[in-house]
């Protein structure tokens, strides 16, 4: 018999649970794969569809308008056109395909692949900004490169403004240039706005007056395709804010008449460098400013090849600096200004002191000569500036001392920048002991003091210091900041003028009458040769500044100075043949300083180019020029 126990047989119950709870299990996440399913599908469906839309849209930066220039009279000097500009995103340009795509696109638009590849690798943004690799495009090349996106991918044809000079080379000093910003100021420029491919004020009133032309940016919504292109402009956040307009006091005509006057006399001489630089004495208002050679700024505006750049840089004769402001030369025998004033106001002399002048002065075993080798006799300031004799301020310079000497050239503006709205302007350099003391730990020497009264040694002055220098004497002693802009043209039609400042006073009324009166005797005197002929009265002080090593018959070389002023009524009465009354009065409103650089003539090429300007600019039919003085030679140059 056989005996079953009921605790032995296979129980059903476990197996059973399991499958309950695997069950279970599966209908709970087929209902929440459902359910998120339906989220997804119906729920979510609109908050997707935004960040689809998001991913293709973005808020790129509006420009705004930059403002215009115009010369004094309302003439424009500087516009804006519409221009093709090329771009390149670089994330966009696949590294595989660069070296063909920027063959093929270098090929398009005349550049070579080398620089488009620097303008690229030196961009400052990010890989995902674009780079302007070139401006001002043919319209039908640029629509060639429009629609090869793909031979051209990464690249893009945007339409910009573009800067237009309307007179190129003849303003270039003046106005500027516009130029891209740079990896080194990005970083302080972004939070002023600036984008990596933004231009900015290189040179000129383009430089100085950057924030009021370039105005104020917005900002649109822009729909971009897959491949980063604009397909359409949502919506405009924030409207742009156009730039302010310039009137400068720059007369169209008067630096025409002046660079016609510089440009005659720089090819009759073969003149490699010169300034014209023409003033208003009452104000300080610049009037013309010519610097040769020049440039061509229009040249930076379409986009300036690397080659066509270096090439500038490298010429000797520096067509991109500014020879007016921003080069410090010695003033030879302009300078005589300073010691015949300070003399005068400190009491050393009067103006019936006579000194007397020789051949040459010494010093221990060094002889100071006069220019002429004889010097001029018994000679009072009038006969002393008249003639320009060596001796007689060797000897005013002496009496006043390095310290007194300089206190007068600081009043007259010499040794600091004039202030003037342009870039770059050198400062010059006034000599006192405690000045060569901090520079070479010497004092100064007893020669040193005769040669800084005839603006030899270590003076050093722009010419456009120099002018304002004898602004001062012609208008009774005040020296003004010199500006070439006269009024800021808000876009709401707001102008706000740019008031004339004075920076200097020099208090000696009675010493500036008898320098007038010393100025007009410099013509009056034939030390001009025939400008004293002119049916218009002049004052002014012709200057021969040596530099360098000598030459062949063992002259140094040298640059010409003429620097000067005319009354408000210039023309000669019968009243007053010689000019003396006229000259006395304060109310000059034209002075004109003509700088030539290295000049080597017979007679002194800046006083013909003035004289040229002056017959110009009041149209004198007579022609009084001497071209025979400016022939060139080893010649040392009456001074």
């Amino acid at each position: 018999m056989v005996s079953v126990y009921l605790d032995d047989r296979p129980s059903l119950a476990p197996s059973r649970l399991r499958f309950l709870v695997f069950g279970l299990a599966v209908v709970v996440a087929a209902g929440a794969l459902s359910a998120r399913l339906f989220a997804l599908q119906v729920s979510s469906t609109s908050h997707y569809t935004a960040l689809a839309v998001a991913n293709r849209t973005v808020l790129e930066p509006l420009p705004s308008t930059r403002g215009v220039i115009y010369d004094r009279s309302g003439v424009p000097l500087v516009s804006n056109v519409a221009s093709y500009s090329v771009k390149i995103r670089p994330a966009d340009l696949p590294e595989s395909r660069r070296e063909e795509v920027l063959a093929l696109l270098g090929s398009l638009i005349g550049m070579d692949p080398t620089d488009i590849n620097i303008t690229i690798d030196s961009n400052p943004g990010s890989r995902y900004d674009s780079v302007r690799v070139a401006q001002d495009v043919d319209p039908t090349v640029a629509n060639f490169i429009a629609e090869a996106r793909q031979e051209l991918p990464g690249v893009e044809v945007v339409v910009e403004t573009r800067r237009r000079y309307d007179s190129g080379p003849l303003f270039a000093h003046i106005l500027g240039y516009l130029g891209p910003v740079s990896a080194e100021e990005l970083p302080d420029l972004r939070p002023r706005g600036y984008l990596p491919d933004d231009l900015i004020g290189r040179a000129g009133v383009e430089a100085i007056y950057e924030e009021a032309l370039r105005g104020q940016y917005g900002s649109q919504l822009v729909e971009r395709d897959a491949t980063g292109r604009r397909v359409q402009v949502l919506r405009t956040e924030d409207q742009a804010i156009a730039g302010s307009s310039l009137r400068l006091t720059i007369d169209k005509r008067e630096q025409e008449l002046a660079e016609k006057a510089l440009r005659w006399g720089m090819a009759k001489a073969k003149l490699k460098r010169g300034v014209i630089i023409v003033m208003n004495p009452q104000n300080g208002e610049i009037l013309a400013m010519v610097s040769l050679p020049s440039y061509d700024n229009n040249e930076f505006a379409e986009g300036i090849s690397a080659d066509d750049y270096q090439a500038l840089l490298k010429d000797p004769q520096k067509p991109l600096v500014n020879h007016a402001i921003s080069d410090q030369y010695p003033p030879g025998s302009t300078y005589k200004l300073v010691a015949g004033t300070g003399t005068l106001a400190d009491g050393k002399i009067t103006p019936e002191t006579r000194i007397r002048t020789a051949g040459y002065l010494t010093i221990g075993g060094a002889r100071f000569r006069d220019w002429n080798g004889v010097g001029f006799g018994l000679c009072n300031i009038f006969c002393g500036f008249g003639h320009s004799s060596d001796t007689f301020f060797y000897q005013a310079a002496a009496m006043l001392g390095i310290d007194r000497l300089g206190y007068w050239a600081k009043k007259l503006g010499f040794g600091a920048p004039s202030g003037i709205d342009l870039p770059y302007e050198a400062a010059g350099i006034v000599p006192t002991n405690k000045w060569k003391l901090d520079t070479f730990g010497l004092p100064i020497y007893p020669g040193e003091v005769y040669l800084a009264g005839i603006g030899q040694g270590y003076d050093a002055v722009t010419p456009l210091q120099l002018l304002n220098a004898y602004a001062a004497l012609a208008n009774g002693g005040k020296v003004y900041r010199p500006h070439v802009v006269s009024e800021i043209i808000r876009p709401d039609g707001l102008v706000q003028a740019i008031e004339p400042e004075i920076i200097s006073e020099v208090d000696a009324p009675g010493a500036l009458k008898t320098m007038r009166r010393a100025a007009r005797n410099v013509v009056v005197s034939r030390h001009t040769w025939n400008l004293v002929d002119l049916p218009i009265v002049i004052a002014g002080k012709t200057g021969t500044a040596e530099f360098g090593t000598p030459g062949p018959q063992g002259f140094l070389p040298f640059h010409n100075w003429f620097v000067s002023f005319v009354p408000k009524d210039p023309w000669k009465r019968p009243s007053d043949p010689h000019g003396w009354k006229a000259i006395q009065r304060t109310d000059s409103e034209l002075a004109v300083v003509v700088f030539s650089y290295n000049a080597g003539t017979v007679g002194n090429s800046s006083t013909e180019i003035v004289k040229y300007y002056y017959q110009l600019h009041f149209g004198i039919k007579k022609d009084y020029r001497n071209p025979h003085l400016l022939k060139r030679g080893d010649f040392y140059v009456m001074d």
